[in-house]
């Protein structure tokens, strides 16, 4: 029984652990994604395609 309860844990863990990451990655991208729109400034509207 404890072993099942051991497991169950570890998956919750685990599982946490996946999901802090992802969160942790989106938001990453996220900031890089601003930086990355900052830094061309509003003139990156005026260019020519």
């Amino acid at each position: 029984m404890t072993a099942e309860r051991d497991e169950d844990e570890m998956k919750r863990i685990r599982r946490r652990r996946s999901v802090a990451l992802g969160i942790a990655l989106a938001v990453f991208a996220a900031l890089f994604y601003a930086i990355t729109i900052v830094k061309m400034g509003p003139a990156i509207m005026n260019r020519p395609l």
